[in-house]
């Protein structure tokens, strides 16, 4: 599966199953064109067959020489010869090992507070509630909830655990707590535990801020970009806004931590299609580690993001590359979470089949100590998998998830981007289709562009 694109003056051509990347001159691209029109699938053999040659004549003649044209067609089949070019899918075969692997939770995402100080309107957690009530996990149910980690994480060693809410430091002596307790089992099981916490800044202090440093493998930091798009979406419950109040906070830990380990971390909405100049905003501030995702919404919230915003949404990732190739050209880098790609290495086969492993690999915990798949799903009693008390006594669950990935989805078979979002969120796909074997269409469309930028970038970093 071949697929070609042309951006920011690149003609750039990815061959789908194997991730192989070529920057080719316009005569190239337009062979390979023609080519994969004939057929999807080639093989040294078609290429070298005489008819082949023919084709091109018929369709290029006109525009490029004869010798020219037969360069290429070699150059072509030297690619597929060494499997970079018009390469078969060999991943579909092996989907059956990777559903018939064992459960082994890696790691939980605790609802250390289901509560908040702020009232940001298109929060999923409903200000914390998750479809039910406010509370703040207790030390015994934590410590349940680590315990079963690393009763259920069989022989890997590295765990992750997410301190989440809600609003985490509302919760914070039991966060602290929990990592003391952490780090003891450690010791006794020979395991490593990765912290991370995700904050709206607003009880950050000196004290919190000298504690992360120290514990904390990465932290999220909520603030949405500019101060009147921030304030218009994350006010607190009162109407007033939170930026004036956060972002000397934010600054001073990005600093703290040596710009490294952490994400600035906005959502977009309808309200600011712009968002390019919300990310230029981050960087300007001095945040060096950026992310700024979609809003997910019902079609009926005015904030949400509808088919009609995309032309307009794929403007401004296109303005984005190039804002990221100037700055990082002029020495004012910064990384940008949705366009870093690994064209070397990458996931692993099953993370790029499969995904997040969600309902397998990662667990949310809820503060009365409820297991659901992730922390989208929390208070969808569908979902509910079982508890720290008695573990997961639901395995069918963990059997659905297990069986979902890009060959369980109609739409991703075709996705020339599949191998990197590996299917998509199923939250959001549960969310629109009430299956979690299909896609959210619109979050497809930006991801498809979001890999085009990504790897255009690395082209373009390649030529400075």
């Amino acid at each position: 599966m071949i697929h070609q694109y042309q951006n920011n003056g690149y003609n750039i051509v990815l061959d789908v199953n194997s991730g192989a990347v070529h920057v080719v001159d316009q005569e190239a691209y337009d062979v390979i064109a023609v080519l994969n029109e004939m057929n999807a699938e080639h093989t040294p053999e078609t290429l070298k067959a005489p008819e082949t040659e023919t084709v091109l004549k018929e369709k290029l003649g006109d525009r490029y020489t004869e010798e020219d044209l037969k360069d290429i067609l070699d150059a072509v089949t030297e690619l597929t010869e060494q499997g970079r070019l018009f390469t078969k899918d060999i991943y579909e075969n092996l989907i059956g090992i990777v559903k018939q692997r064992k459960t082994v939770v890696k790691a939980l995402c605790l609802h250390i507070a289901h509560d908040c100080n702020l009232a940001c309107q298109y929060c999923f957690a409903e200000e914390g509630e998750y479809h039910g009530r406010r509370a703040l996990m207790s030390y015994e149910v934590g410590k349940k909830a680590l315990d079963f980690l690393v009763a259920n994480s069989g022989s890997r060693r590295n765990l992750e655990v997410d301190f989440f809410g809600g609003e985490p430091l509302m919760n914070w002596k039991v966060v602290k707590e929990l990592v003391a307790y952490g780090r003891e089992l450690e010791k006794q099981y020979d395991k490593h535990f990765r912290f991370t916490l995700t904050t709206n800044g607003v009880l950050l202090n000196e004290e919190v801020q000298e504690f992360v440093n120290r514990e904390m493998d990465n932290v999220v930091l909520s603030l949405d970009g500019r101060k009147e798009v921030n304030d218009r979406m994350r006010p607190f419950r009162n109407g007033k806004g939170s930026y004036d109040l956060i972002v000397p906070k934010f600054q001073k830990l990005a600093e703290s931590r040596n710009q490294q380990k952490y994400y600035i971390r906005g959502t977009f909405t309808r309200n600011n299609l712009d968002f390019s100049k919300d990310v230029e905003h981050f960087a300007d501030l001095g945040f060096e580690q950026v992310s700024i995702e979609p809003v997910v919404g019902e079609d009926t919230d005015p904030y949400a993001i509808q088919k009609e915003d995309l032309p307009q949404i794929f403007e401004e990732y296109d303005r984005l590359a190039k804002m990221i190739i100037d700055r990082e050209k002029s020495g004012r880098g910064f990384n940008f979470f949705h366009f870093m790609i690994d064209l070397e290495g990458g996931p692993c086969v099953s993370k790029r089949l499969s995904g997040c492993g969600s309902g397998t690999e990662y667990l949310a915990v809820t503060p009365w100590g409820d297991l659901y798949p992730c922390h989208q799903f929390v208070g969808q009693e569908e979902f509910l998998m079982g508890n720290v008390d008695e573990g997961i006594v639901k395995p069918e669950i963990a059997e659905e998830f297990r069986g979902c990935s890009v060959y369980s989805k109609e739409s991703c078979k075709t996705c020339f981007a599949r191998f990197y979002c590996s299917g998509g969120c199923m939250a959001n796909s549960y969310k629109f289709h009430h299956t979690i074997n299909d896609t959210y269409e619109v979050s497809c469309e930006m991801e498809r562009k979001r890999v085009e930028c990504a790897i255009m970038i690395k082209a373009a970093l390649a030529d400075k």
